[in-house]
């Protein structure tokens, strides 16, 4: 049994590797860097960096939707503060949809126990039916 083979405290996942983040100006030196290899040195320099080539695709889209800027953030930073009345307002509206998804499933919860009760007293008003002519016979 090797040490792998051993639970972690960690979880089952622990031995994974963790997955890379790279900064905003690391990704627009690689896209630039990218963009000015000649084609035959593009494979090498992806090679060397341990990337694929849809990760450029996807930061030169970030570059230029200017999401990527050399000050080192990815986003921008706009994040509106909500006031209390909004958060509150958030708030109700969530609250609300989950109250009528808790409806919605009592309401088919009634329909399934209705449709429930008329099987019985289907079955009950055969078995009666059957118990009638069957002493009828005997009879």
């Amino acid at each position: 049994m090797t040490s792998h083979d051993l639970p972690s405290d960690d979880g089952p996942r622990a031995d994974r590797p963790k997955r890379r983040t790279f900064s905003a100006a690391y990704k627009l030196r690689v896209v630039e860097d990218y963009d000015a290899a000649p084609s035959g040195e593009k494979g090498a320099l992806l090679r060397r960096e341990g990337l694929y080539e849809s990760s450029i695709s996807l930061w030169r889209r970030q570059r230029d939707a200017g999401q990527l800027t050399a000050s080192g953030t990815d986003r921008p930073t706009t994040k509106k503060e909500k006031s209390p009345e909004q958060a509150e307002l958030e708030q109700l509206r969530k609250e609300k949809a989950r109250l009528e998804r808790q409806n919605a499933a009592m309401a088919r919860k009634v329909k399934q126990t209705e449709v429930a009760l008329d099987i019985m007293g289907k079955g009950f008003a055969l078995l009666e039916t059957m118990s009638e002519s069957a002493d009828t016979e005997n009879s």
